[in-house]
């Protein structure tokens, strides 16, 4: 028997490895858990560090043709099933899968009686003949025709027998702190792992599609300058001794800020000229408030064309078409989006996804990101209001809104739901339930609407409803033109169909509802997320730089702001919106008359976007482009409620990280450095 360095190539190391694996006389297994050990310091581990056998396959790829070859197998050992004293079965898992081990103890193979004394989650090596197994024990997934009797093994590294939690442990899923702290363990999971396979395959598909497309893939900056973009930014201290900025003080200290798009940098390409068709899957970040779909830092699939389309002819389009700019750009990711799902989910999309307008998804669905698969839908029902009604809304501005949830249509797997849903959220929002005693003053009696109706219009009323004994009505009022990305019975109706699905009342379609949202208003000063920045001035609806609709630029010069709607689109995928982009305003003069008269920025705000303003002075084409959020694409694709687990490194709901312990205090020596002076709040 060769030794090597105190390793055993037929089995184990020897003295020193005995000694290990003995809890009574081993340090290793005495020492409190590793993570925390900081005194102490080993000269000298437990982990192989000498030549072993190489590898001959994974874990994840034997089947029956390879049956009778000798094989090597490296991996994490998980928990032994002991069949008898001379008998068991160990899984040996890698990143490609798990394959069976049989262990034989008998005489001549007494050295195999150590793997069971091995601490789950050990690294080895083990050598073996592949074996079909017996019929009655055959399984059709991975590797489940065939096993590995075992003949020798390597101890590589002893994992630790007090770790934090065992990743190979199905039936017992820790706190999410827990895991967040060990993400390293965590990532050990199949399901998770998994995900991380599939986010490197779809990422490969996407730049073999658009280098297909003939994009090419740009690096952009990510050390760039803080602009009045619309979301707050990370900043970065410089210590670069004198600004290049005009209105920048002498003696001030300078940041950089982190981009929360590529936006300006691709534009600027397409300016140039050098670059037709753009992409890049771009680090992003924003520093927003966590949520299950938003992370700090995020990674979007970023596109920009140059000649993109800016529209047609209004008398050339129907109602359920584009009617806005970036054709070009609307094929291309609909082509990308078809090949994913076919290439990964083995699903065919139609060949081109369904249109609807901002006000449209508003008035039926209450959101600019409506879940489409549910079968509830909005009713404006003002026009089926007595006539002196009518005028009373009409005055105001406002309508009457109502889901109606039936017990006999569609909308019947929403009744239990409907009934039980709390709604204390919702101020303008009311319930009525109906029956026979209030069949003609149901809508009478609801004194947050406030409305006064005979018998006789109630009858009408009913008529043109089609209300009877056992609906219920939710009713909501509100201004007649939409704004902000909700309403209230918009947001009621996710309430009741994520309501419904608990209880097992609704199941949502499995095929993937695509829509694309188009024509919204151009500006707004109802996102509260913007309002930071806007001190009550008007904010772009997506950013400064979306044009306006071709039909709408007259209304935007004579002062109507709130008439103008922009050239932008979001590609929405079961209510997620995955997906936004714009034409982008191509016209020097147009895009200043925006910075100073519509957005009203102050020079110094107006002075981060010279450069760009210049560009489009130098014959900058028409152009547009779109992002993808690569994160929420891959949450949905891995069919997981949160980005987290499509990340490998992920920061929590709160922003922070406690694997690295980020964001962390930094000491006023090195503040120093950069010219910043900590203050407390």
């Amino acid at each position: 028997m060769r030794s090597l360095g105190g390793l055993s190539i037929k089995g184990l190391v020897s003295p020193f490895t005995k000694q290990v694996l003995d809890p009574k006389k081993s340090h290793y297994f005495r020492t409190p858990a590793l993570w925390n050990v900081k005194r102490h310091v080993q000269t000298r581990g437990e982990a192989c560090s000498a030549p072993y056998p190489k590898r001959t396959h994974t874990c994840g790829e034997l089947t029956p043709v390879h049956a009778g070859i000798h094989v090597t197998l490296t991996g994490w050992l998980l928990p032994e099933r002991k069949v008898s004293k001379t008998l068991s079965f160990f899984p040996i898992k890698d990143s490609s899968g798990i394959t069976q081990l049989v262990v034989r103890k008998g005489h001549a193979n007494a050295h195999l009686t150590a793997l069971s004394e091995l601490p789950v989650e050990s690294t080895i090596a083990i050598e073996g003949e592949v074996l079909v197994r017996p019929e009655p024990s055959r399984r059709d997934e991975g590797t489940g025709q065939i096993e590995v009797q075992v003949t020798n093994f390597t101890l590589l590294n002893p994992a630790h027998r007090n770790m934090p939690f065992m990743p190979s442990d199905n039936q017992t899923l820790v706190n999410e702190d827990l895991r967040a702290r060990f993400r390293y363990l965590d990532l050990r999971r199949t399901a998770l792992a998994d995900n991380i396979r599939k986010r490197s395959h779809v990422a490969r598909i996407i730049r073999d599609t658009l280098h297909d497309d003939g994009f090419l893939e740009v690096e952009t900056p990510l050390l760039l300058k803080s602009t009045p973009e619309g979301a707050r930014e990370f900043l970065v201290p410089s210590r670069v001794g004198q600004s290049t900025a005009q209105h920048d003080e002498k003696h001030a200290p300078l940041f950089y800020a982190l981009p929360q798009s590529p936006q300006q940098p691709k534009q600027l390409l397409i300016c140039s000229g050098a670059v037709d068709k753009y992409f890049q899957i771009a680090k992003c970040f924003r520093d927003e408030d966590g949520r299950k779909d938003r992370q700090p830092e995020f990674t979007q699939i970023d596109l920009e064309m140059a000649f993109v389309s800016w529209g047609v002819d209004s008398n050339n389009f129907s109602s359920n078409t584009w009617r806005i700019g970036g054709h070009e750009v609307r094929a291309v990711i609909e082509r990308l989006v078809r090949r994913i799902w076919q290439k990964v989910e083995e699903i065919t999309l139609p060949s081109s996804f369904r249109v609807i307008t901002y006000n449209e998804a508003m008035a039926r669905y209450g959101s600019d990101k409506p879940d489409t698969r549910i079968d509830l839908e909005i009713q404006d029902i003002t026009p089926s209001l007595p006539s002196h009604a009518q005028v009373s809304f009409d005055d105001l501005g406002d309508i009457l809104e109502a889901i109606i949830v039936r017990p006999t249509s569609q909308s019947s797997s929403f009744l239990r739901a409907s009934q039980e849903c709390n709604y204390e959220n919702e101020p303008n929002v009311s319930r009525s339930v109906i029956a026979d005693s209030n069949l003609l003053n149901w809508l009478c009696d609801n004194r947050s609407i406030n409305l006064t109706l005979s018998s006789e219009e109630h009858v009408l009323l009913n008529k043109s409803l089609g209300v009877s004994s056992g609906d219920i009505i939710w009713l909501s009022r509100r201004r007649k033109i939409p704004e902000g990305g909700s309403t209230a019975l918009g947001r009621l109706r996710t309430r009741i169909s994520e309501l419904a699905h608990a209880r097992g009342d609704y199941v949502p379609h499995a095929i993937p509802h695509f829509l694309w949202i188009t024509e919204f208003p151009l500006f707004t000063r109802a996102d509260p997320d913007k309002e930071f920045l806007a001190h009550g001035r008007w904010s772009s609806t997506h950013h400064p730089f979306t044009a306006p609709m071709w039909q709408d630029i007259e209304a935007m010069y004579t002062g109507h702001i709130d008439q103008v709607r922009g050239q932008h689109y979001d590609l929405v995928l079961n209510g997620v919106e995955i997906g936004g982009g714009s034409v982008r305003v191509h016209d020097a003069a147009m895009q200043e008359y925006i910075f100073s008269q519509v957005l009203q920025l102050s020079d110094a705000e107006k002075s981060s976007f010279d450069h760009l303003l210049h560009a489009l002075k130098c014959g900058a084409p028409p152009h547009g482009g779109i992002a993808l959020g690569f994160d929420r694409l891959m949450a949905i694709l891995c069919n997981t409620p949160t980005i987290r687990d499509v990340i490998a490194f992920p920061k929590t709901g709160a922003g922070t990280d406690l694997l690295f312990r980020s964001p962390a205090a930094i000491n006023e020596e090195m503040l120093n450095q950069y010219g910043v002076r900590p203050t407390r709040c």
